[in-house]
């Protein structure tokens, strides 16, 4: 059996994960004897054009002008990379701590209110600082009509959740996830139409990374799927985490099945050492510890790839 590794470099100002996507599987349509793509590149970017005249009508915090009065959060020295696999037993694990009327949220939502958590327990910061949360909204669906089908540019925004790192360290995890849901809920179409007008106004600011974490899910972006005709891909997405200008600002949750055959999401994580042996401990902590009025004790455990 051979094996080949396939990468590419991507200017995200042309295009994002389903656009990126797009292209790959029409290479792998064309590898494998196709004439013409079974999907159309589409570049219609008028559709996000700014209003006239431009009116910001949501709160954005994400372009929030914040200054960072007690330095960097992430020193850029010294990082580790590290991934992390949640499959149906880790997720469960965490789903104890769900309150009752969060019970419908998502695995996404889940997963980003732990690490949110568990990373600013790692981190450190002082008690009254805020701790910023980008969840990456993909914004295709959310007009009327939606995108067009074949549409490869940029089509998500940034919606922040931002709370004290005393109250994530300190409150139970439906905290930090009631504010995920919310901030996932607000995207709607006058939320992007929004975003577009900021940019017009403001200039096209970079969102605030002090005392920011972005993740994104590429679960269902489809690396994997693209065949370039010897079949799906063993394993298709980021190569690592903390990509981007700032180390350790962003994380990806992909799709992989690891070697009990179990399919679950890997997560990886950059931080600095240090930080990296805290975040490892309170995370098997998390996923070990009982909730309240459960006698059992817990077998799940942290899965280290």
């Amino acid at each position: 059996m051979r094996w080949f590794i396939f990468a590419l470099r991507l200017n995200h100002t042309m295009s994002d994960a389903p656009g990126l996507v797009q292209f790959m599987s029409t290479v792998g349509e064309m590898a494998r004897g196709a004439q013409a793509p079974s999907v159309l590149p589409v570049w219609e970017r008028h559709f996000l054009n700014a209003r006239d005249p431009p009116r910001v009508t949501r709160t954005h915090r994400e372009y929030d002008e914040v200054a960072d009065t007690k330095g960097t959060i992430i020193p850029l020295d010294d990082m580790a990379h590290q991934s992390f696999f949640f499959g149906p037993n880790e997720v469960a694990a965490l789903r104890r701590f769900v309150p009752k009327h969060l019970r419908q949220c998502s695995n996404f939502e889940l997963l980003t209110a732990c690490l949110w958590k568990c990373r600013t327990i790692a981190l450190q910061p002082d008690p009254t600082e805020e701790m910023r949360i980008i969840c990456i909204v993909n914004g295709r669906n959310k007009f009327n009509p939606p995108l067009p089908t074949g549409y490869y540019g940029n089509g998500f925004v940034f919606p922040v959740a931002v709370a004290r790192a005393k109250e994530l360290i300190e409150k139970p995890l439906g905290f930090a996830l009631e504010l995920v849901k919310e901030v996932k809920d607000s995207v709607t179409e006058e939320y992007m139409r929004s975003v577009a007008d900021l940019m017009v106004i403001k200039g096209r600011p970079h969102f605030t990374v002090v005392r920011s974490y972005l993740v994104s899910d590429v679960t269902r972006a489809g690396f994997g799927e693209v065949d370039f005709g010897w079949g799906k891909a063993a394993y298709g997405g980021p190569a690592k985490g903390g990509v981007g200008a700032i180390p350790g600002v962003a994380s990806f949750y992909i799709p992989f099945r690891n070697k009990k055959g179990e399919n679950g999401i890997v997560l990886p994580i950059c931080l600095p050492a240090q930080a990296m042996e805290r975040f490892v401990k309170e995370l098997k902590v998390m996923l070990e510890e009982q909730p309240i009025n459960v006698a059992k004790k817990s077998k799940f455990i942290v899965s280290a790839l």
